[in-house]
């Protein structure tokens, strides 16, 4: 079930009923939670239930099993199943007929032939996302950061909350588990200001994403035939539809977390203001990113040892986060632009004592500018269907081709790209404004956001319809 969809604008407001007003009680809240976020999910495929199904037992018997011992030896036994299991899972569906189609390639340059078939394989919604989620709770119990929950639908609810399951953010078992264990208390502030994430996830969705989708993928589709402008134009356009759809789903499930009395973690932070590639990070999918700090990161030593084993453990997360995105070789390409834009920034912190000065200057919009540049043409990447059809994108915009500009072919296209830049306009604005508040979260008034649901409803008009993009990961 999407969120920009008709359906949920019918389901949100009855669980929202049903759990206030029926289900007052927090145990029978927390069945409430499970049966809904089952039907939620059961919506697009119900057959991948029994796989979340399957992984909330492995885990939660898993959990009970570590608390119940202090062997060294079965507690590494208890997390190494849990890892097999919930990884081997997410590796099957996600990348099989990755490795699978890499292996007989390496056998084809060595002169042999080696066939094999593949798997007509469906990716489950989210399982990316939910993965990471059951893992943090294995990894924490058995770290002794937390204590193994008894009860199976507290849990179950913790692994399967509808409003983050699909796609994040991934939320670490310390944070939202113990919130299922005590009694919710309904909040007015909380419910508008969740009102107000929703209605402004919605703009960043339906006005900004899915109308810069239509421009972006005729771009992109046809980057052969396009001048150099228009590619340009349909690297920044991709950038924003990217932010937009997946800021806007964070928001959007923030928002409604907030309706039924839940804190989620922020996951973005004005990631286009950021001064460097380092400091992007910081701000963008921070639930991801401080995943595999803490899981991957540090276990591999973090920046305690020497600096080589420093910089190789940073290639390493950030190549396994370019594969978490996906099985594509665009995917790990782009993890490694982004190490090797961080590695310097690495090394001067990690080497210098000196600090940046605070303040406004010219450099720091260069520095901004540069970033968002940088980030720009990673993205071309993150977006092409191979590493070469990347390249060629690229090599187009350098060599000034010529050709036709799709944005501009026809007068819908014409509208839809104007649409697109006046709400990038908004954001940018809405964010800078809050940024010198010292805010991480735009805020608006009534007024404001009545004008908002005007936009969604008056810009969102030429909008495809299009799934979150990171459904897919």
């Amino acid at each position: 079930m999407l969120f920009n969809s008709v359906e949920f604008s019918i389901f949100l407001p009855i669980v929202f009923f049903l759990y206030w007003f029926i289900f007052k009680k927090i145990e029978r809240q927390n069945i409430l939670i499970v049966f809904v976020s089952y039907f939620f999910y059961g919506w697009w495929d119900f057959r991948f239930l029994a796989l979340i199904l399957f992984s909330t037992i492995i885990d939660f018997l898993i959990g009970n099993y570590l608390g119940k011992t202090e062997e060294k030896s079965k507690r590494k036994i208890l997390l190494i199943i849990s890892l097999i299991v919930n990884l081997g899972f997410l590796g099957f569906f996600k990348y099989y007929n990755f490795f699978l189609d890499n292996f007989t390639q390496a056998f084809t340059l060595f002169g042999n032939s080696f066939e094999a078939d593949r798997l007509h394989i469906i990716l489950p919604v989210g399982i990316s996302f939910y993965t990471f989620q059951t893992l943090s709770y294995t990894i924490d119990v058995y770290r002794g950061k937390l204590k193994p929950t008894k009860d199976f639908i507290t849990f179950s609810a913790f692994v399967s909350f509808f409003p983050q399951l699909v796609a994040g953010p991934i939320e670490r078992a310390t944070h939202l588990l113990p919130q299922f264990c005590k009694k919710r208390y309904f909040s007015y502030e909380q419910a508008i200001s969740g009102v107000q994430l929703i209605v402004w996830g919605l703009f960043k969705k339906v006005v900004i994403a899915d109308n810069a989708a239509i421009i972006v993928d005729g771009i992109f589709n046809n980057y052969g035939s396009q001048s150099s402008s228009s590619l340009i134009i349909g690297a920044i356009l991709f950038s924003f539809q990217i932010y937009g759809d997946f800021s806007g789903y964070s928001d959007i499930a923030i928002g409604t977390a907030r309706l039924f009395g839940f804190d989620l973690m922020e996951n973005f932070k004005f990631p286009y203001l950021s001064k460097n590639i380092g400091e992007f990070w910081k701000r963008w999918h921070i639930s991801l990113s401080s995943w595999f700090r803490d899981y991957l990161y540090f276990p591999l030593g973090g920046s305690k040892g020497s600096l080589i084993k420093s910089i190789r453990n940073v290639f390493i997360i950030f190549l396994v986060s370019g594969f978490w995105h996906g099985a594509n070789w665009t995917f790990i390409v782009w993890g490694f632009i982004h190490s090797v834009l961080y590695i310097p920034i690495f090394i001067y912190n990690k080497q210098s004592i000196k600090r940046e000065k605070k303040g406004k200057s010219i450099l720091l919009y260069f520095k901004v500018a540069f970033t968002f540049f940088a980030t720009t043409l990673a993205w071309i990447f993150f977006r092409s269907e191979t590493v070469i059809d990347a390249l060629e994108y690229i090599i187009r915009i350098s060599k000034n081709m010529e050709g036709s500009n799709f944005y501009l072919s026809t007068t819908k296209y014409k509208i839809i790209t104007f649409t697109s830049v006046i709400s990038i306009f908004i954001l940018i604005i809405a964010e800078i404004i809050s940024t010198l508040k010292n805010k991480t979260e735009v805020k608006f008034n009534k007024i404001q956001i009545l004008l908002i649901c005007l936009l969604i409803a008056f810009l969102g008009a030429f909008k495809n319809h299009a799934n979150f993009i990171y459904f897919q990961f």
